[in-house]
């Protein structure tokens, strides 16, 4: 514990310390449990848009074997160009928000490829689009643990340190105080007897 003075003005700053550490660890707390609770909204979302990843997976699979036997060209069939996002604000954290994709669909001659190709030019759509969104959302999640990490270490260090450092500092001061004064007393009583007259002291003693 750090050495303090054991004065009238430390115990004040102490005390004002002390009501800070006390009126902000609250608000720490409440952050706290909002970005737990993003946490798991967030986590819950992903866990839908890889389910939902995986659907177009599979359904991708099927155009795939067709591709094979057609020869028609899979590759390049669809480019991501961007991503799209907007931004949010979660507990003082700004997160990315996904907002879409714009994708370039290579140019397809109508006589010299099969009819489903513009299918299959949405289905691979559709895929990058989710993988786009799953990675906004992982950046989200990451973001957001972050904060909650660095949220948990004030809550911490409030509750275990801080708040408990000030109470103890507080009760060392006013024992330190309350001794300094009894001395005072008893200093003062000792030189009251001494500067009065033996006779006047003895008078008051017997009576």
């Amino acid at each position: 514990m750090a050495k303090i003075k054991l004065t009238k003005t430390e115990l004040k700053a102490q005390g004002d310390a002390l009501k800070r550490f006390q009126r902000f660890l609250p608000m720490l707390q409440l952050k706290k449990q909002q970005l737990q609770a993003e946490i798991a909204a967030i986590a819950a979302k992903l866990d839908e848009v890889v389910a939902r990843e995986e659907a177009e997976r599979l359904a991708l699979a099927s155009w795939v074997a067709l591709f094979s036997e057609t020869g028609a060209p899979l590759d390049g069939l669809v480019r991501l160009e961007r991503v799209l996002t907007a931004t949010s604000n979660i507990a003082g954290v700004t997160i990315p928000v996904f907002r879409g994709i714009q994708a370039a669909t290579a140019s397809l001659d109508l006589f010299a490829t099969p009819p489903w190709l513009d299918s299959a030019a949405a289905a691979v759509s559709a895929l990058l689009a989710l993988q786009a969104e799953r990675g906004i959302l992982e950046r989200q999640r990451q973001l957001v643990t972050q904060e909650l990490n660095t949220t948990s270490q004030r809550v911490n260090l409030f509750e275990k340190v801080k708040i408990p450092e000030c109470k103890e500092h507080i009760r060392l001061i006013k024992i330190a105080i309350g001794d300094e004064q009894t001395a005072s007393v008893t200093r003062g009583k000792i030189a009251k007897g001494r500067s009065r007259p033996t006779g006047v002291a003895d008078e008051e003693d017997a009576a």
